[in-house]
């Protein structure tokens, strides 16, 4: 049997004051925007185009920080930093609040600490990085 895995692509967008753009999603809360790949498009493709949808907002200045594979979800993420390009906050059916928050604030406003663990290390680590959980 051929194991199989999701693929998704999120990112810590920065603004030109370096806050972080988060989204409070219906399951996870707090969290980075992202999400899955969908087959035949390009991980970039589907980074720029999950945080437009998310959020509203347009990136660019895209760099590959690293990925973490979720055992349990079977999923590989792969983590880039990007820089907000334009666009406005925008909610969604998959983000119910969207906002850029100082570091600080997005430490104590992610639900899950595993996902501050990936703002910690696009933002810290010598990419590339790789993290399991």
């Amino acid at each position: 049997m051929i194991p199989k895995h999701f693929i998704s692509a999120s990112a810590v967008v920065l603004n030109q004051d370096k806050d972080i753009l988060l989204i409070k999603g219906p399951r996870r809360g707090w969290e980075l925007p992202g999400g899955l790949v969908e087959i035949g498009e390009k991980i970039t493709d589907a980074l720029i185009r999950e945080v437009r949808e998310e959020t509203g907002v347009e990136i660019n200045n895209i760099s590959y920080r690293g990925l973490c594979n979720f055992l349990e979800a079977k999923t590989i993420n792969f983590l880039f930093l990007a820089e907000y390009a334009g666009g406005e906050l925008t909610t969604s059916e998959e983000s119910l609040e969207v906002e850029f928050v100082s570091f600080d604030e997005a430490s104590k406003r992610v639900t899950w600490s595993i996902f501050f663990k990936l703002i910690e290390s696009v933002l810290y680590e010598n990419p590339p990085f790789m993290i399991e959980f």
